[in-house]
């Protein structure tokens, strides 16, 4: 990894601050669902850009201005995320979709040779990228509804090419193998990601303690909400980084395992962490209440995500799921039963104290 990915990487935590807080702002069934389409943009373009770089140079000089401009793009598609259903959604969709076509407008015709394997491929996600681009663009000029509808649609095409390998009509079929993976560098590159996602939720309790009151409750209220990010930390870098690792370079089909695991599964794990920042929130701020309806559920989704996400990862990198993450989620989702009679700050810590069981389970436990 070099300096240039990591300076790369800080406009995402950026970015990730702006979607947690468009979700604190709007806990809404409506507001998860456009705070969800926000994140799934921002984790596609910063996705494919890792998987660019993990066959680029970024010594050269010409990739160093591509990530630099791809780098502007992201703050400027970062700027437009909490107003992106609203004044500044044709803001956000043009960043955004700038981002994903001049990156493989690149790769298509100065990176590649003419004929080669590497333009194909690069043309074939770049015709995508396009035709999705029409949506996302109608979908910023649009308002209410009709965006949604139009970025509904652009992001099932995004999400979608992958799936189908970047099909084109009247060109040869490509396979998985058309990608090559360098693992370790991948690993590194989506393991610093869900750094940039926990550390966007110490971050997040940090300051919504300072906003408020010091009080005993609210003091132990932090050490619960940190104790919970430094699980989640240990859950992902003792588990699912190394089986990853690992587990990948004894596969032949490895290409297509690392894009659902990676590409896909890792887009819950970022989901998951972003759920449970926010919880974090409404739990330092309300130590004392007791939850319920929205502020129930986003207290307790983010650790069952998480580790629902993790089994998920598991089966797919081993054919078998772990049987604490399956029991761990099953247990937060019990927890919420207690809210009526015990307050927020007794939930948070009983969801820490499961996701704790489950990393020292995890640790005793040999990996499938």
């Amino acid at each position: 990894m070099t300096t240039l990915e990591l300076f790369y990487d800080l406009v995402f935590v950026f970015a990730m601050t702006r979607v947690s807080h468009l979700l604190v702002e709007h806990l809404t069934w409506a507001g998860a669902g456009q705070a969800l389409i926000i994140l799934l943009a921002v984790w596609w373009s910063w996705n494919y850009t890792t998987w660019a770089t993990n066959e680029l140079n970024p010594e050269s000089d010409v990739v160093r201005l591509l990530l630099l401009w791809l780098m502007l793009a992201s703050l400027l598609m970062s700027v437009a995320i909490p107003d992106a259903f609203g004044d500044r959604g044709l803001l956000f969709a043009c960043a955004y979709v700038a981002i994903q076509v001049s990156r493989h407008l690149f790769l298509t015709f100065a990176a590649a040779g003419a004929g080669s394997p590497e333009r194909e491929r690069a043309g074939r996600i770049l015709t995508w990228f396009v035709v999705a681009g029409v949506f996302w663009i109608a979908g910023g000029l649009a308002e209410g509804e009709t965006r949604i509808a139009l970025w509904l649609i652009a992001v099932m095409l995004d999400y979608g090419a992958p799936l189908v390998l970047f099909w084109v009509p009247g060109r040869p079929k490509l396979h998985g193998t058309t990608w090559q993976v360098e693992t370790s560098h991948f690993a590194e590159r989506f393991g610093l990601f869900i750094m940039i996602a926990l550390g966007e939720t110490i971050v997040a309790t940090g300051a919504t303690t300072a906003d408020h009151d010091i009080t005993t409750a609210t003091l132990l209220a932090l050490c619960v909400a940190f104790i919970g990010t430094a699980a989640l930390w240990w859950l992902y870098f003792a588990s699912i980084a190394e089986v990853a690792v690992h587990g990948l370079d004894e596969l032949e089909t490895r290409t297509t395992v690392a894009r659902d695991v990676y590409t896909y599964g890792h887009v819950l794990i970022v989901a998951a962490i972003i759920l449970s920042a926010v919880g974090d929130e409404l739990i330092v701020a309300h130590p004392a209440e007791e939850l319920s309806g929205a502020h129930l559920l986003a207290v307790v989704s983010g650790p069952v995500l998480y580790l629902v996400a993790q089994a998920v990862l598991h089966m797919r990198l081993s054919g078998r799921i772990r049987v604490s993450h399956v029991a761990g989620a099953l247990a937060c989702a019990a927890i919420s039963l207690l809210a009526p009679v015990v307050p927020a700050l007794a939930i948070g810590a009983l969801l820490v104290a499961v996701l704790v069981v489950v990393a020292v389970v995890d640790r005793i436990t040999p990996a499938p």
